[in-house]
């Protein structure tokens, strides 16, 4: 399974602006969002602001690096987590 991300703003209101929209065979199935100074020790991590079908989650998780969160997306989609 191959992700594709494109970079893109997000209006989130807040200082958040940098994001990642990922694509899975040509659906969108994530918007990652990078986490400003005012996150505090979660500065710069990644944040899954919205999941779409199987990457869904009703909690969602923050991820150190966009690799980590790539290979969270693609188990979630293999139907491994």
């Amino acid at each position: 399974m191959t992700l594709r991300l494109q970079p893109v703003q997000v209006a989130t209101g807040s200082g958040d602006r940098d994001s990642q929209l990922v694509f899975s065979e040509g659906f969108l199935v994530a918007v990652l969002v990078r986490l400003s100074d005012d996150h505090d020790d979660r500065s710069g991590m990644w944040f899954l602001e919205a999941g779409f079908g199987a990457v869904d989650h009703p909690d969602p998780p923050t991820f150190a690096d966009l690799d980590e969160a790539q290979s969270w997306i693609a188990r979630r989609l293999a139907g491994t987590l």
